[in-house]
């Protein structure tokens, strides 16, 4: 799919406010359920539907249309999606620590390398992991999940998970609303920067996780 192709499919939806918010809705709970739909996508895509919602003039409606999103209804949708989806994994977390017992597949997938290397992280490195998890898409919902399964408070959760998406989802999305015409011009370059930066972490993740698994 072109950008042109994109700017249209969004341009036809961007006066279905219902449609766009319950997209939206789905997918970032998706995403926070470890779906491979990266959450970073959504919440630009929902800034790209507030921009063109606010330029009229360049990206015409369809005949008939009534009703619009706004930049501002856009930003509380996808903070809340955000926030109650992270929520909700911890909440199914804390319920498998009392059911876990019971069930040999929600046993196996808490014992699996991914939540056991989460909950090592938890141990080690105390609340600040809560926030951590938040900005890292790989490990975010077995983080999410072992937060509640080891028991964290709820307020503590709250406070640190609530507060990083305060922090950047509403602003993501603001930024391309407001500045959109900046972040299209630019947006095939944004992309090859991007692949860079994720090709360079994954680099390093994996010469660190090289030098500790090495034998001594």
């Amino acid at each position: 799919m072109t950008q042109a192709d994109l700017i249209e499919l969004f341009t036809a939806y961007a006066h279905q406010p219902w449609v766009v918010y319950g997209l939206i809705v789905t997918m970032l709970t998706a995403s926070s359920f470890g779906l491979p739909i990266p959450e970073e996508v959504t919440l630009i895509s929902a800034g790209i539907v507030g921009y063109i919602v606010a330029h009229p003039q360049t990206f015409v409606p369809a005949e008939g249309a009534s009703g619009a999103v706004t930049p501002i209804g856009l930003a509380v949708v996808c903070f809340l999606a955000v926030f109650l989806s992270d929520f909700l994994v911890y909440g199914i977390g804390r319920w498998a620590r009392s059911h876990v017992g019971q069930s040999r597949r929600f046993a196996g997938i808490i014992g699996s390398s991914l939540f056991a290397r989460a909950s090592d992280l938890i141990q080690k490195n105390g609340m600040i992991m809560v926030g951590v998890f938040r900005f890292t898409p790989g490990i975010r919902f077995p983080g999410h999940m072992s937060c509640g399964f080891m028991r964290v408070a709820a307020w503590k959760f709250i406070l640190i998970d609530g507060l990083a998406a305060l922090l950047t989802v509403p602003t993501q999305v603001l930024l391309v609303a407001y500045y959109g015409d900046v972040i299209l011009d630019y947006i095939k370059q944004f992309k090859i920067i991007l692949l860079i930066v994720l090709a360079l972490l994954v680099f390093f993740w994996m010469i660190k996780r090289w030098m500790v698994s090495r034998p001594t």
